[in-house]
């Protein structure tokens, strides 16, 4: 398994026009133990950093742990080419009379607001098929009424960047956020709630720096134009960047400001108690705990990071988001699979799968995750019938 591991390593190393020395700067490992993973020499059996190699080289984690080590670049999840062609799409003068902007403004709140519920629910497909007739509607409004037109299409890039990020298509999410900062231009809080889906694009493309200094940057900008008038709002978009650096902070191995910046956002959940809602961002104690759990994996402690989900699990966390909690019980069960206890994280995923099915069965790196649970054995009933429902084995 190592030898292939490695040999797909480098295949796609090559494809993506990295020299041993790029990349292993990138990952954070010297040129020599990359060339001794990809000659079969070094052992890879880690899944936090086949996770991260498979984020630098921007290929879904099954790639890297396929069985006929064949790179398979074309497989983009269904709807992904509808959502591309329509952030292609610069036909803004294809608009209806100014006369029916009343009944538009009526036709993107309710696409608007419907795209969002399903993204809390996690029915990322789903959400995938809205894109393209929400943003052609949201940027109509956008041409005939600016001034009206500009929040709904600055959450219509939105959740277009975060179902993307879903789809394991970063550089497509990343161009998505960048419309909506653009569009947001001097409203300040709205522009920072876009930073969070670039954040998160910029991490999936291995650009964890980059990541850390837009959301901190972004975080402090809110902070300074709010200070000692802030609304719980501001304070909720202020903290989920905040947890957002955080993340970004763990995957490039920054454990002084990942505890920094998740005691600043403690204290701020603290004092908001739990769950505040800002349009787009769910902040709380409970999301506070949860990102603890998520960067202890990143930082590659999952001992830690079992030890945090026993604290978080107590926590009210179940009235997060369906998305929220069950992308954070993948994280869990992450972490189980890299402490050697497959049936624990099997565990977590049975019940991700019950929260919000589409997030373990459509995600790329949740489907990994399911698949080395699978491969470890029938420990939990119910991983050997997902990961065969997944078409992870037969």
């Amino acid at each position: 398994m190592t030898v292939a591991i490695g040999r797909r390593m480098a295949q796609w190393r090559v494809r993506r026009r990295m020299t041993q020395q790029v990349f292993a700067d990138r990952i954070g490992r010297s040129k020599s133990w990359v060339d001794k993973v990809e000659r079969g020499v070094r052992t890879l059996d880690k899944f936090s950093l086949i996770q991260h190699i498979a984020e630098v080289l921007r290929v879904d984690p099954a790639e890297l742990l396929g069985d006929d080590g064949q790179p398979r670049p074309g497989n983009a999840p269904v709807g992904v080419d509808a959502v591309r062609a329509a952030l292609a799409c610069y036909d803004v003068f294809a608009t209806a009379p100014d006369g029916g902007s009343q009944s538009l403004r009526e036709e993107v709140a309710r696409r608007v607001e419907h795209a969002w519920s399903t993204y809390r629910h996690g029915d990322h497909p789903r959400l995938l098929r809205m894109v393209p007739e929400l943003l052609d509607a949201a940027r109509r409004l956008h041409t005939i009424r600016p001034e009206e037109g500009t929040v709904p299409l600055v959450l219509a890039y939105q959740v277009t960047a975060l179902a993307l990020i879903k789809a394991g298509e970063a550089e497509l999410a990343w161009l998505a956020a960048d419309r909506a900062l653009a569009v947001a231009r001097d409203d300040l809080v709205l522009a920072a709630s876009a930073v969070v889906p670039l954040g998160q694009a910029l991490r999936g493309l291995g650009q964890g720096r980059l990541a850390m200094a837009a959301t901190i940057t972004a975080a402090d900008r809110v902070a300074a134009s709010t200070d000692g008038r802030a609304s719980p709002q501001d304070r909720t978009v202020y903290g989920t960047l905040l947890l957002q650096a955080a993340l970004a902070a763990a995957g490039c191995g920054d454990r002084g400001s990942v505890t920094e910046l998740l005691g600043q956002a403690a204290d701020i959940a603290g004092r908001l108690g739990q769950r505040q809602e800002h349009r787009t961002a769910s902040f709380g104690p409970a999301a506070v705990e949860c990102a603890r759990v998520t960067a202890a994996v990143e930082l590659g402690d999952a001992g830690q990071a079992v030890r945090l989900h026993k604290t978080a699990a107590r926590q009210p966390w179940q009235g997060l988001p369906a998305e929220h909690r069950a992308a954070y019980l993948v994280d869990a069960a992450r972490a189980h699979l890299d402490t050697g206890d497959p049936t624990g994280a099997g565990r977590w995923l049975v019940e991700a799968d019950r929260v919000a099915p589409a997030e373990v069965r459509c995600r790329p790196s949740a489907r990994t995750v399911v698949a080395e649970v699978a491969r470890c054995g029938p420990q939990v009933a119910g991983v050997a019938r997902l990961a065969t429902a997944l078409g992870l084995i037969h």
